[in-house]
């Protein structure tokens, strides 16, 4: 199964396991994340060795951990533990040998891709705001919209900012447009402000996080597989520098 899923360039969060080493609990909750370097059987994997802050992460050998592997089918879940470390050229990589089954992994956490995408939204009239609370899509055509720039965005949600500030918990209408199957696709999504905040070095502008509302599923694996392109594609233009 890991062989159908799982290809070489794949996203990996790698996590120890509560029952594993280390001691130190802040240790056992830290998330590191990495890439696959190669995929060598349905049981054993190569992944680059991960790094924080330019240092690498000596994971010790023996170990179990917990591997969530990004792929273009989802998310899925395994775990896995360290058989090896060595070093290949000028990269330096662990050999994972698989100690359970890998499964489709069902968290409510997406990848977030760094982007600038042009978008427009305003927030819900009352009547509105009842409407998505029943689960009966309804918008008022014509309201002006104020534009933004989302800076972020998953299959869960987006973050952006704008030089409107909207309110925490408020439900507002986005408009964005994305490239999927070789045209633009325009996407009106209903999302609801978790934070806001005004930033630092530009007064003035807001940053909020949001999260998508009683979304389509059609259009959340659209967006979803937007991302996994529009990231292989930045992969590739990394390599050639």
């Amino acid at each position: 199964m890991l062989t159908k899923y799982v290809i070489p360039g794949n996203k990996v969060d790698i996590q120890a396991l509560e029952t594993e080493q280390p001691e130190d609990e802040l240790e056992k909750k830290k998330v590191y994340q990495t890439r696959v370097y190669d995929v060598l059987s349905d049981d054993r994997l190569e992944i680059y060795m991960p790094m924080e802050k330019a240092k690498l992460i000596l994971l010790p050998v023996e170990v179990e951990y917990d591997l969530c592997f990004y792929t273009s089918a989802g998310l899925y879940q395994c775990y896995a533990r360290v058989a090896d470390r060595y070093k290949s050229g000028e990269t330096y990589i662990l050999l994972m040998e698989l100690t359970s089954n890998l499964r489709k992994h069902q968290r409510r956490e997406y990848y977030r891709l760094s982007c600038a995408l042009e978008m427009n939204g305003r927030a819900l009239e009352k009547e509105e705001v009842q409407a998505v609370e029943k689960r009966e899509p309804y918008l008022i055509p014509g309201l002006p919209l104020s534009r933004g720039i989302i800076v972020d965005i998953s299959g869960g949600g987006i973050r952006f900012v704008s030089s409107h500030a909207y309110e925490p918990e408020s439900l507002v209408c986005c408009k964005y447009n994305l490239l999927i199957n070789g045209n633009f696709k325009e996407y009106t999504l209903i999302i609801r402000i978790i934070a806001v905040k005004e930033l630092e070095d530009k007064p003035g502008v807001y940053e909020h996080r949001a999260q998508y509302i009683n979304i389509d599923a059609i259009d959340r694996e659209e967006i979803i597989k937007y991302i996994f392109e529009e990231d292989r594609k930045n992969r590739k233009r990394e390599k050639k520098y």
